[in-house]
């Protein structure tokens, strides 16, 4: 075991809860832990000339506790579940829309620009969270770290444009902010919404995890269309 392995647990969690203190003083996505916890762990491999592999080998315990961390949703969802039961017609809706455009417009880039049939499979579910992500990627037939990059961005860019919609659209809804955070940024959208409320990260929950269903099932119809 090499020194880097030894300390790349201890590491990634002294870094991400330096992130997370800093975004909740400052409130910015620069400081987001999505965002700032990995470049400084590139940066800090960059400078002790260490390799990935061996962090990913002190780190990789992180990785396995995603699974359990997006069943945990769940915890909430039984909670207010009488709420999602209301709204289910809404929800359905909603969530099915925000997947196929998400879809649909992955597909349009990826034509537009002559992508290869492995990167469209990659990117088809980049609006899915990392763990299902990755099952759906290599279902279709993709490459899973090209989908962890994209999975990122969309997370990235979908929580740092959504609060800006949610002012100037003026939504008050708690079911309207919540699906459009779980549907379009998954995980990182999710966790932001329960930064709204616990009833807005719940139906961002249900949302995230519908539309990771409905991806497989879209996606299973539509890229035969395509190649």
């Amino acid at each position: 075991m090499t020194w880097l392995t030894a300390v790349a647990f201890p590491l990634t969690l002294v870094v991400y809860t330096l992130s997370k203190w800093l975004y909740k003083k400052y409130k910015t996505i620069l400081v987001s832990p999505i965002l700032l916890a990995p470049c400084l762990l590139i940066i800090f491999l960059l400078f002790s000339h260490g390799s990935y592999d061996q962090y990913k080998q002190g780190a990789d315990f992180i990785s396995y506790m995603l699974g359990p961390a997006t069943v945990a949703f769940a915890v909430p969802m039984y909670k207010y579940f009488h709420l999602l039961k209301k709204h289910r017609v809404e929800i359905a809706v909603s969530v099915a829309t925000g997947t196929l455009v998400a879809m649909v417009s992955s597909m349009v880039l990826a034509g537009l620009f002559h992508m290869k049939a492995t990167l469209v499979q990659s990117i088809i579910p980049r609006s899915v969270t990392i763990p299902i992500a990755i099952n759906v990627s290599e279902t279709l037939g993709g490459d899973p770290n090209i989908t962890i990059l994209f999975v990122v961005l969309s997370g990235i860019i979908g929580t740092f444009i959504a609060p800006t919609l949610i002012k100037y659209l003026a939504l008050h809804s708690s079911l309207a902010k919540g699906l459009l955070l779980g549907v379009a940024s998954h995980g990182t959208g999710t966790a932001r919404a329960f930064e709204f409320g616990k009833i807005e990260g719940t139906f961002s929950s249900l949302g995230m995890i519908v539309a990771a269903l409905l991806t497989m099932v879209f996606a299973n119809i539509f890229l035969p269309l395509l190649f």
